[in-house]
């Protein structure tokens, strides 16, 4: 598990998905990550791999990106690009203001 980002980087990412983005990591542990009965998902990792959840309160889910990332400006794409993969394996819509 490479990672081009910094640790302040991978705080900031994790915080900003556990502040602004929990429900769309729960997606994507349920539709992506093989645990569609997970309740909870909160951020605990990101490296050039892959993006990881730790769900209800104590299992690790990593979720691959589909792609190497080299720098913290693809991030939230690859984010978007997983959660409506998995909005579209679940069946549900995703919300447009991404």
């Amino acid at each position: 598990m490479s990672t081009p980002f910094t640790a302040d980087a991978v705080e900031a990412i994790k915080r900003h998905m556990n502040d602004d983005h929990a429900d769309d990591g729960l997606i994507i542990v349920r539709g992506l990550g093989g645990r569609p009965d997970a309740r909870t998902a909160l951020t605990s990792d990101v490296d050039a791999e892959a993006i990881t959840f730790t769900i209800d309160g104590g299992e690790r889910v990593r979720v691959p990106w589909g792609q190497t990332l080299t720098e913290r400006a693809q991030v939230r794409k690859a984010v978007v690009l997983l959660y409506r993969e998995a909005c579209d394996k679940l069946g549900i819509a995703a919300r447009g203001e991404h």
